[in-house]
């Protein structure tokens, strides 16, 4: 393992990984459930080692990681595919589109990527049960993850989490907790059990080792893409978290020498989810009102990360967009049609996102590396999708039936 320290994002102070667990001691004392987070800690890593000992013909990414190899779970995460996709790539405009899917993760998210770490973290810490508050794939990661380490993942919901995300936490033995409220209300509870009953809590951005986690998407994309950094990256963004992630990892990257650049982030909200848009458009932070979307991985009041993914779309030269639901659904049975990858809604957000830039006077050129990052498994909610399609009705099962 890379040896590092936690920097706080706010004010720049150092900790020992031993020093802290979640938030800046000093900035983090400033927090409180309904705002954004603040003193958010990144893992500053030891960019001479790094610089000096990895190899791109036999990679080790263990260099970039926080957390030691024996304290990993026995699950396969990440490794997802990165396919060129040409036929959607014309359509746009664009010679050279690719789509990572990472709905191909164990639970169906790139979730498990963030879970996988905090996970290895509490087996580091002795810790035995993990805790987290869900829209549903965060959750359902965890509970994957958990089960196949051994440890228990105890998991607060938004009473109207999809069905399908439901039936992977129960039975994978997680214990689940359905809140009457908003995942902002779940976020806020799962709080505060930890602060007075104990656990490793999970919530994405609040515990560090969620970006770590998250990051390695963008580490495969760098690779997949023969080790050269693509122009842009298109993120549907709810709390932000994804968005910093892929961000860190390239300016992890950078400082060690190994990248040159960043890409451009482009991140794209649902329109009445889009307090991050707001932000990065006025310098002025606003809860989302009513976030009501059929993307419900993207349905967030207070993202978590705002000040962080501000900061990314910014230091990477990137924009953000909205786009509403009836574009994000026309995307994700766009993306199906052209590509075959079932995307969930808020997955399919990003396509949505690109299909809107490259109608307008930003557009990317023919010759750009452009990457749609496909965030989730359409399975995990087929409820969205069957409000635009019909289900063919059954015919006698004689030839002369058959009209097509």
């Amino acid at each position: 393992m890379n040896a590092f320290t936690y920097r706080c994002t706010d004010c720049g102070r150092r900790y020992s990984r031993e020093e802290v667990r979640y938030l800046c001691p000093e900035c983090g004392t400033s927090y409180r459930p309904g705002i954004p987070l603040v003193g958010v800690l990144e893992a500053v890593l030891d960019d001479g080692a790094i610089r000096s000992s990895f190899d791109r013909q036999n990679p080790d990414w263990q260099l970039f990681c926080a957390v030691e190899r024996e304290f990993h779970p026995p699950l396969a995460v990440g490794n997802t595919p990165l396919a060129r996709v040409d036929r959607l790539g014309s359509e746009l405009g664009l010679d050279r589109l690719w789509v990572k899917n990472d709905g191909l993760n164990p639970s169906g998210s790139l979730k498990d990527r963030a879970s996988f770490l905090v996970v290895a973290e509490a087996r580091r810490l002795g810790e035995k049960r993990v805790v987290a508050a869900s829209t549903g794939n965060a959750a359902s990661a965890l509970a994957a993850v958990a089960a196949s380490a051994g440890v228990e993942a105890l998991i607060f919901v938004p009473e109207k989490a999809p069905r399908a995300k439901l039936v992977q936490m129960v039975l994978a033995g997680a214990t689940v907790v359905p809140v009457r409220g908003t995942y902002d209300d779940a976020f806020r509870l799962s709080l505060e059990y930890t602060a007075q009953r104990g656990g490793l809590n999970r919530n994405t951005a609040y515990h560090p080792l969620t970006i770590e986690g998250k990051k390695t998407a963008g580490l495969e994309i760098w690779a997949q893409l023969g080790y050269e950094v693509p122009d842009a990256i298109v993120v549907s963004v709810g709390d932000g978290v994804i968005l910093g992630g892929v961000h860190k990892a390239f300016v992890d990257l950078r400082r060690a020498g190994l990248a040159d650049r960043l890409p451009r982030l482009v991140g794209v909200q649902a329109e009445k989810s889009d307090a991050i848009h707001r932000y990065v458009q006025t310098g002025r932070y606003e809860d989302a009102a009513e976030p009501s979307t059929r993307a419900d991985s993207i349905s967030v009041v207070c993202p978590s990360n705002a000040h962080g993914a501000r900061r990314a779309i910014l230091e990477s030269g990137g924009a953000t967009l909205t786009v509403s639901d009836a574009e994000i659904l026309e995307a994700q049975e766009r993306l199906l049609g052209r590509t075959g990858i079932f995307a969930e809604p808020a997955a399919a957000a990003a396509l949505a996102g690109l299909v809107k830039v490259q109608a307008g006077p930003g557009r990317f050129g023919a010759e750009e590396k452009v990457v749609i990052l496909a965030t989730g498994h359409g399975l995990k909610d087929v409820e969205a999708p069957l409000s635009r399609i019909s289900i063919p009705p059954a015919i006698e099962p004689r030839l002369e039936a058959v009209r097509v």
